[in-house]
Order: structure tokens, then sequence, then C-alpha cells
């Protein structure tokens, strides 16, 4: 009894003195054990899911993607709302470099809302990588996308548990933002064929994604600067964490559609240097 106490008794004190005492009753948030597991189980479906469909059929999982995108689409849709009115429009947020607020003022708790909402998005989105096995798209399942997804929920259960608020609005901000248009690409795409015509701006979303990144990047860097009062601990780890996202993406850009794009104007100029060798012939 001594000992658990003494536990108990410290581990209060811990959150008290390191946490935001708001946040630390919410759903998930009381321990970072619950999120560890998710994650764990997450990279164990990984790992069995891509063995265990190799020698079976891909399930037609059409409608529940509908119904996924369209409620993910929604789901962005409040979060980016939540943020903008928090943040974005709230004259006591500074939009250089802005320190947590860990008062009850209703705009910062809303702000600390947003941020939760943020964070449990991507235990949702864990779902992406289960459909993509199921359906035996195992192309999109790369150390890329295993890396985001896998990181995503830790990351944003440590924000929400230490500092909801003030920084963490941009960046979840934008990326809410994104991924609006992407799941929106995602809903249509499962439309079906037709809709292909429709879809000529994938290229685009990844080229938002980078500008996402280096927005962050510099902002980050020139809060870092300013020394608002916001953790230049939790900065300095963005910058390192969006640092590997921009070399990522970075060579996930140039491998999909750099690097296509010279192989398909190569093969052109060898197709119409042999269709003038063939007419040179003849004449």
């Amino acid at each position: 009894m001594g000992l658990s106490t003494f536990i108990d008794d410290y581990d209060e004190v811990w959150k008290i003195k390191m946490g935001d005492i708001r946040t630390q009753d919410w759903f998930m948030m009381t321990s970072p054990i619950p999120t560890i597991f998710i994650i764990m189980g997450y990279l164990l479906f990984v790992h069995k899911g891509l063995r265990w469909m190799k020698k079976r059929e891909a399930y037609d999982l059409k409608r529940v993607l509908q119904v996924y995108n369209f409620c993910l689409i929604l789901v962005n849709a409040y979060i980016f709302y939540e943020f903008f009115v928090s943040a974005w429009t709230n004259p006591k947020v500074d939009k250089f470099c802005a320190p947590v607020d860990k008062s009850d003022d209703p705009l910062s708790l809303r702000l600390a809302n947003a941020v939760w909402w943020f964070y449990f998005s991507k235990i949702i989105e864990l779902m992406d990588t289960v459909f993509f096995i199921l359906r035996k798209k195992n192309t999109q399942v790369t150390f890329l996308h295993v890396y985001h997804h896998s990181t995503m929920p830790a990351i944003w259960w440590i924000g929400v548990f230490f500092a909801p608020g003030g920084e963490a609005y941009l960046c979840a901000s934008i990326n809410s933002f994104i991924h609006i248009l992407m799941y929106s690409y995602y809903f249509l795409s499962s439309l079906g064929p037709h809709m292909q015509k429709y879809l000529w701006w994938k290229k685009y979303m990844t080229t938002l994604q980078l500008v996402q990144f280096w927005w962050i990047m510099f902002h980050t860097i020139y809060a870092i600067n300013l020394n608002c009062g916001f953790p230049n601990k939790f900065n300095w780890a963005l910058v390192v964490y969006d640092l590997s996202h921009i070399v990522l993406f970075t060579n996930f850009y140039y491998q999909t559609y750099t690097k296509k794009e010279r192989r398909l104007k190569l093969e052109q100029q060898m197709l119409a240097k042999v269709e003038e060798i063939k007419g040179n012939k003849m004449n």
C-alpha cells in the first residue's frame, strides 16, 4: 500500500507539474498505454496482414471505403473549422509564435479540444493501411506510409497531454485542411473508373503536402528564435520530424512523378526516332 500510494502521488505530481491538467482526464489521455498498444497492434497487423493476405483474394470494400472516406472528410472539416475559430481568427493567438494558454478561457479550451480531435483522427486514420492490405494494394503500404501513420498518434498524444494549444494550432490546422482534400480524392476515386477524368489533380496533392512541410519548418524555426514561451524542445522535435517528412515526400514525388515523366519522355523520343528511321528507309 505504501509503495502504491507513493507511485500514485508521484504520478499525480508529475501530471500537474509537467502536463496540462485540463486534458488529462479526457478520453485516451489518462495514460499513453492505450495509444502505445494501438500503435503496436497496427504494426503487428501490417507485418502479419501482408503475409496473411498473400494467398487470399482481395476484399471488395467499395461501399465501406465510400462511407469511411466521406466520414473523414467531415471529421477533418470539423477539426479545421475548430482551429479556424479558436486560433486563426482569435486575436489572442499570436500567429508567429503562440504560447499555450492553459486557462479555462472558452476559446483556449476549444483550441485544446481541436488538438484532441486531431490526435484522435490519427487513430482513426490507421484504418487507411488496414483497407490497403485487405484490398491487396500493397504498393501503397510503403515505409513512408507506415512511418507517418504509426508515429502521428504518439506524437499528438504528447501534444494533447503537454501542449494542447499555442504553436500546435498551425501544423494541425494545415494538415487537417490537406486531409479534407486527400479524403475527397479518395472518396471520388472510390465511386468508380468514370471519375478518373476528374482526378487529374493527384500530383498536386503531393505538392501541397510538401508546401505544408516547408511552411511548418520555416514557421517553427522562426518561433524558436522568438522564444515566446511555447516549449522549444517540442519545436525542435517538430523540426526534426518535419524534416524527415520533407526527405521522404520529396523522394516519393521524384520516384512517382519526376522519374516517371522522364522515362515516358525518353520512350516517346525513342519511338519518334524509330518512326523517323522507318520513314527514311521507305523513302
